[in-house]
């Protein structure tokens, strides 16, 4: 996959929804400028990201809505079931096990796993919290390639040493601090604090 353009990649869930919603109201076709007016972007922007897909349209008519949502997704890697661990269920760590958009995806949480022994043995939204030293036995019997890590800060790095030493290879942290990783081992960090100094500069600005 290329990830050259990285903010196109970002947007391409929006407009998957934006297709969905497009086709519920019964539109087979839709083009870039009725695309790029629902996501309040210029056309040009639009047709680029898609270019990033493979996708292709018919000049004065657009592109097939099917078509166009499946090129999305085989491209994100999404729609087949992606099995995934989720460690640190906590507040957020609870919030993502029941958020219906990453189910949406295609991403399957198999099991939870939380080092605070206080919350092994709980349930949450039908998953079993289990104790961190069955991590890596279950890791390599389900083949799991993907973690998600909603762990506080501190600890983040050695959870993170954890699903390394387990096979993980991708791992979706919410931790604000910067995990130290092997180089076969992808990282996407999600920090939610930049993500409100972004929304409060531009606010400011405005």
């Amino acid at each position: 996959m290329r990830v050259g353009n990285l903010p196109g990649i970002r947007r391409l869930p929006m407009y998957l929804n934006l297709l969905r919603e497009c086709k519920a109201e019964g539109m087979a076709t839709v083009s870039a400028t009725a695309l790029a007016a629902r996501a309040g972007l210029v056309t040009s922007v639009v047709r680029k990201d898609l270019e990033m897909t493979g996708a292709t349209g018919i000049t004065g008519i657009g592109y097939s809505t099917d078509e166009l949502i499946a090129a999305i997704q085989s491209f994100l890697g999404w729609g087949e079931p992606l099995d995934a661990f989720l460690v640190g269920a906590g507040s957020l760590g609870s919030a993502l096990l029941g958020y219906p958009e990453l189910r949406a995806t295609g991403l399957n949480f198999v099991a939870a796993f939380d080092p605070d022994p206080r919350k092994v043995g709980t349930t949450v939204h039908g998953i079993v919290v289990l104790p961190l030293d069955k991590l890596e036995n279950l890791a390599a019997r389900m083949g799991i390639g993907i973690a998600v890590l909603t762990v506080p800060s501190g600890t983040a790095q050695a959870m993170a040493d954890i699903l390394v030493k387990a096979g993980v290879t991708r791992i979706w942290s919410f931790a604000s601090e910067i995990l130290q990783v092997p180089d076969t081992v992808t990282v996407q960090r999600q920090d939610l604090s930049a993500g409100l100094a972004e929304l409060l500069v531009k606010a400011a600005k405005r």
